[in-house]
């Protein structure tokens, strides 16, 4: 509290020290202001002929830094004015040398921020990680950097940051214990991203049945967006520990079997070759076929009335299977009306001869007779 008397004591019998110093503090600011611009004119016309994009990224991140970096070496330069001018000033020489390092703090915190931001968001298509759950991984990285930053600032201003790292460490347990679902959910969230056993954009379906397009990977939780365009929100917690079907890992490509029954009178060589001719038609001519894919065809049961085998066909993702499994079948229903193949109907038969069925039915007509 003296030392704010004093300075105020100071300010008010040194007005015309004071005016001097604005004007210098002012002048070198708009000097070292001009250069920067100058400075940073030509820096940005190199990095937008330049084909990496890691200069654009510091550029942008460290414009607002330099500023305080100009006010701190500024105001560092109008004290050594104000201690040739001024006859005792050592109170202001250590709040000025507070302030400059406060500047230079700031600055270096703003810098980490914005450079990790923009990095961030700028290598996120190209990282699974970060395109999955870049959300995530951007808010972790601020909150650490803007914890260390108050513990720095709190450091500069002469304020013992031991005991505050001692209460953080009997407070945190009480937090933990307090947010332990909250908590759960957020490294639930941490796992799922270094696992990565989905990423957004993925179409997954969970053991409950839902199936959908993971929208957002968040901290609390994940939102899964559903065929009929609504949102299932599953608490990352709750879904670290679900069984999921992940249908775009690890590819897309799914093949897609369809289930196809014939006559016992046909002839099965004739019905192979044809279902292949028709398979590797559709995959040829169809958007969303494989044309590379080996067809084949499987004849695996003795049904009722029917021989039962499957054609395996190929699709380019989970969602175009339907579409293709629907011109293979109207494809192969006209081919084997044109070949003659019969697709039966389901038929049961009474059988009256075995076991003396038929013996026993004439012994009821004779007795009814």
């Amino acid at each position: 509290m003296e030392q704010v008397t004093e300075f105020i004591h100071l300010i008010l019998d040194s007005s015309s020290v004071w005016m001097i110093f604005a004007v210098v503090f002012v002048g070198l600011f708009l000097f070292l202001w001009l250069i920067k611009h100058i400075t940073f004119f030509y820096l940005r016309r190199l990095s937008n002929k330049s084909r990496f994009s890691l200069d654009t990224i510091i550029l942008d991140s460290v414009s607002r830094p330099v500023t305080l970096i100009i006010v701190a070496a500024s105001l560092s330069l109008s004290e050594l004015v104000l201690i040739k001018i001024a006859e005792d000033v050592s109170t202001l020489e250590t709040t000025f040398t507070v302030v400059s390092k406060l500047a230079i703090v700031f600055a270096i915190i703003i810098f980490a921020d914005q450079f990790t931001r923009k990095s961030l968001c700028r290598y996120s298509n190209s990282s699974p990680m970060l395109r999955s759950s870049g959300n995530l991984v951007r808010g972790t990285v601020r909150v650490v950097i803007y914890l260390i930053g108050v513990l720095i600032v709190l450091s500069t201003v002469g304020i013992s940051i031991t005991p505050i790292v001692a209460s953080l460490g009997i407070g945190s347990l009480a937090v933990a214990l307090a947010l332990q679902p909250t908590l759960e959910n957020f490294f639930s969230g941490i796992q799922m991203l270094a696992d990565k056993p989905i990423r957004v954009g993925d179409f997954i379906e969970l053991d409950t049945g839902e199936q959908g397009f993971v929208d957002k990977i968040g901290w609390r939780s994940t939102w899964i967006k559903m065929l009929p365009n609504n949102t299932v929100i599953m608490p990352n917690s709750v879904l670290a520990q679900s069984k999921i079907i992940n249908y775009y890992y690890p590819e897309k490509q799914l093949s897609v079997p369809v289930d196809v029954g014939v006559h016992y009178d046909s002839d099965l060589e004739h019905v192979e070759r044809v279902s292949l001719e028709v398979a590797r038609e559709i995959l040829k001519t169809h958007k969303w076929g494989i044309k590379d894919y080996d067809t084949f065809v499987v004849f695996h049961t003795f049904d009722n009335s029917s021989i039962n085998f499957t054609v395996m066909l190929r699709a380019q993702e989970y969602f175009n299977r339907f579409f293709i499994k629907s011109e293979f079948i109207k494809a192969l229903h006209k081919r084997f009306a044109e070949e003659g193949i019969v697709i039966p109907y389901p038929i049961q038969a009474i059988n009256l001869t075995q076991e003396g069925s038929a013996s026993a039915f004439s012994a009821k007509d004779v007795k009814s007779d």
